[in-house]
């Protein structure tokens, strides 16, 4: 029987699974790098990307000069683990992948991905239809910030159970079909997108894994107005800190990138060259399919 951690009344499951995931955790193996020696991973590379994936939802990878990587090669990455169905939105490039830069004007430049601003908390797509439901993305820098634009990452199995070991109700909260809705999004007098409502915990339809819907932002998010849902929001919010030990920050540089079951990330404010061709520039791909489980 596969174990659903949505389950509160399968206490002994849980106690396993979280056992093992926090052991996983105590050999520090979440923050170590995997090199990739060639233009492509090899096999052995594959699996040290997958297998950290399984371990902890996340993997920073390294291209060994003088590789630093194109588009073609993010694709193709994604195609090696897994990763498929690449999500279009209304910022993606005619591939799909999109070219993370600052942009002073059109349509990129009304929402924060494209500004030197902070980007908080939240996991990628949250306010898509459970349809275009986010399993997973690559991020990877071409060029970095001149200073600034660290990533901080948190396992959203481990915010789980942060929340379970509070509170089993807070769960309950974040399972609710109305917990989290994301209010249309209007451009120009137009809407563009319907308003999105959903849990904020569910299961994944083809791997059985957790997913977590979520964002910090203040602005364009409404909350369930019950009591338990709000307390659980604030206690969430606190996870996100230095403080929690599960939290780690991570600043690209050229060549590197990070691959994740679309855990929980944000991006520090940063400084830009002021040189256009030496300015921050990432290419992001968002996929409705997980990271593969690695080749025994």
């Amino acid at each position: 029987m596969i174990f659903n951690p949505l389950d509160l009344n399968n206490t002994a499951a849980y106690l396993h699974w979280r056992e093992q995931k926090i052991s996983a955790y105590e050999g520090n193996g979440y923050n170590q790098v995997v090199h990739i020696k060639k233009g492509v991973p090899d096999l052995h590379e594959l699996k040290e990307i997958s297998a950290a994936c399984q371990a902890f939802n996340c993997c920073i990878y390294k291209l060994q000069s003088p590789y630093k990587g194109t588009k073609r090669f993010v694709k193709d990455l994604g195609l090696l683990l897994g990763l498929e169905r690449l999500d279009g939105n209304l910022c993606s490039d005619e591939d799909n992948i999109t070219s993370i830069q600052v942009m002073s004007e059109g349509r990129h430049a009304g929402y924060i991905p494209y500004t030197d601003r902070k980007l908080t908390w939240h996991t990628d797509g949250y306010y898509n239809p459970a349809s275009k439901t986010i399993g997973a993305m690559i991020l990877h820098c071409v060029r970095p910030a001149q200073t600034g634009g660290e990533n901080l990452m948190l396992d959203h199995e481990m915010a789980y159970i942060q929340l379970r070991d509070k509170n089993p109700q807070f769960i309950k909260a974040f399972l609710q079909p109305d917990a989290l809705t994301i209010p249309p999004n209007i451009e120009n007098g137009k809407e563009i997108r319907g308003a999105q409502s959903g849990p904020v915990f569910s299961i994944d339809a083809l791997s059985s894994a957790l997913h977590m819907r979520f964002s910090a932002r203040t602005r364009n998010i409404k909350w369930k107005e019950d009591a338990l849902t709000l307390e659980a929001v604030e206690y969430m919010k606190s996870l996100l800190s230095s403080n929690n030990p599960y939290v780690f920050t991570y600043r690209m540089c050229a060549g590197e990138g990070i691959i994740a079951n679309n855990v929980l990330h944000n991006r520090t404010a940063f400084t830009d060259s002021k040189v256009r061709d030496q300015q921050r520039l990432l290419y992001r791909a968002r996929y409705y399919d997980r990271v593969k489980k690695p080749v025994s």
